[in-house]
């Protein structure tokens, strides 16, 4: 049950940007421009950063959600995605997708886990600034994301169709989609 008086019945965080539309806007369009703006990494390794993050932080619609929409960017190599959050296994990722998973751990963990160790590795295997920056960002983004969904605790829809259906509408239409005016 939410902590607040929701005025949509939307799930996840969509219900919090309707119930807040000019704070809901802003952060819409940061996920936007995260997942499926210009970046280094493709869309499918940007959304596999947000749901290891948000695994990590136990986020349950965030992790469902972006999982779903990451297997979509994915394709035939959909079951990357499980293997690499539920179990561990990177193994089919190229050595800088590791790293950069290892660095957006350290963010989830706290931004001063990430180590110049680390940074000179991911380097050394074809790290830019760009890859680095964008890593960090949706990694801090998605810490922000998870607690905003499970601290208002928004409502998490329990069929695992549901998030079929998100992860493909996210993947393919992306999150700076029109929110409706909603009462406050």
């Amino acid at each position: 049950m939410p902590r607040i008086a929701l005025t949509s019945p939307s799930v996840g965080i969509r219900g919090l940007f309707e119930y807040r539309p000019e704070t809901g806007a802003p952060l819409k369009r940061l996920a936007h421009i995260l997942l499926h703006g210009e970046s280094p990494l493709t869309k499918g390794e940007r959304e596999l950063i947000a749901t290891a993050v948000s695994h990590g932080n136990g986020c349950k619609f965030c992790t469902m959600s972006h999982a779903a929409a990451a297997r979509v960017h994915f394709g035939d190599q959909h079951d990357v995605v499980d293997a690499v959050v539920y179990r561990g296994d990177a193994s089919q990722l190229s050595p800088l997708m590791r790293l950069l998973l290892e660095i957006a751990e350290c963010v989830r963990i706290g931004g001063r886990s990430v180590s110049s160790e680390l940074v000179a590795k991911a380097r050394q295997v074809g790290a830019t600034d760009r890859h680095i920056h964008d890593t960090v960002l949706i990694a801090a983004a998605f810490c922000m994301f998870n607690r905003y969904v499970d601290g208002l605790q928004a409502i998490t829809p329990e069929n695992t169709e549901e998030y079929l259906q998100m992860g493909d509408r996210m993947a393919t239409l992306g999150y700076d989609i029109e929110v409706p005016n909603a009462a406050r």
